[in-house]
């Protein structure tokens, strides 16, 4: 921002943490750089326990005036800190709200570019470029939905030569930078918190993009490292290749799989396609588990009840931890 510019806005950013304090750092530290100065970061701690709460005294963040923590009781995932980071910004009157993961970090400029579009009368939502630490764009961040076929791809990708326009209609913005005005919350509320995690910015962005236009503005830039998806195993059987979850993280895929099966019954224009697309989706995850995976009745148990939990519109998040660890 230029010297002699007025602020106007009151803008925050919103960032929920959960056991990764040295990527949140970064994170931190790229906010509080911005060439259009942040007015608080909310930053919500899902009860981590790895020490980020003494790291961030020691590093002397908590003395930041800027610095908004709250520590939840206990971890409510993502969905459930974007919901409390968002109803804390909402309720103190900011009027943007800058959403991302504890693993994002906005180039300098990425506010600034994102604030040329303020005034837009038209807007439910702004929304950063992704990229990964290679610097290639992150397409699945980005898109469109279909509501035709909601099963098991709810959004399309936005072709890359899209981004060669300065702003850009997507349907779909993950909570990796995406920015919300509170005049948008005023309509649509706040996100599901029962998600725990996956697809909760689907869902919050179908709600935001009935009420106006989100737009991807290619100048701004945000770095999304991703390190949860370093969990995965490859098996093999019979000389064929899978790519696997391993059983202690399996109860996190049939959260996604609830929540998706929720969002197709609900959201979904054409029925037919949804359930069918759902019972192709289902035998494939079953094949797979029969071929690749150990404790398969466990794992069968599970993708069956988060299938019929997301058309009952059951959200037990307690649920899959009880069937997996159930001796």
């Amino acid at each position: 921002m230029k010297n002699g510019d007025q602020k106007k806005e009151k803008i925050v950013a919103v960032v929920p943490t959960y056991n990764r304090k040295e990527l949140l750092r970064e994170c931190l530290n790229a906010l509080l750089a911005q060439t259009y100065p942040l007015d608080s970061i909310i930053l919500v701690d899902n009860a981590s326990t790895d020490g980020t709460l003494e790291f961030l005294r020691e590093k002397g963040y908590l003395d930041n005036s800027k610095i908004d923590y709250v520590r939840l009781p206990e971890n409510i995932g993502s969905s459930g800190g974007f919901h409390e980071g968002i109803k804390r910004g909402y309720k103190k009157g900011y009027d943007w709200l800058w959403l991302m993961d504890d693993d994002g970090e906005p180039r300098e400029d990425a506010l600034e570019s994102l604030s040329k579009y303020f005034n837009r009368k038209d807007l439910s939502a702004l929304a950063c470029v992704v990229i990964d630490k290679k610097q290639n764009i992150s397409l699945l961040h980005r898109g469109m939905i279909d509501f035709k076929i909601i099963f098991p791809h709810i959004q399309k990708p936005l072709l890359i030569e899209n981004y060669k326009s300065r702003c850009v209609n997507v349907d779909f913005a993950s909570f990796v930078g995406i920015m919300v005005p509170k005049k948008a919350i005023e309509k649509v509320g706040y996100p599901n918190k029962n998600f725990f995690v996956y697809h909760d910015d689907v869902e919050y962005c179908i709600r935001l993009r009935r009420i106006g236009k989100i737009l991807l503005i290619t100048d701004s830039i945000i770095t999304h490292k991703e390190q949860s998806r370093t969990d995965k195993i490859k098996k093999f059987f019979l000389g064929r290749s899978s790519i696997r979850t391993p059983y202690e993280k399996f109860w996190l895929v049939c959260c996604s799989i609830r929540n998706l099966t929720w969002l197709g019954k609900k959201y979904s224009t054409n029925k037919i396609n949804f359930y069918a697309g759902m019972l192709k989706n289902y035998f494939q995850l079953f094949g797979g588990i029969i071929l690749f995976d150990d404790n398969k009745w466990k794992r069968i148990k599970l993708t069956t009840n988060a299938y019929l939990d997301g058309l009952k519109g059951i959200f037990d998040n307690e649920k899959p931890k009880k069937i997996l660890y159930k001796k």
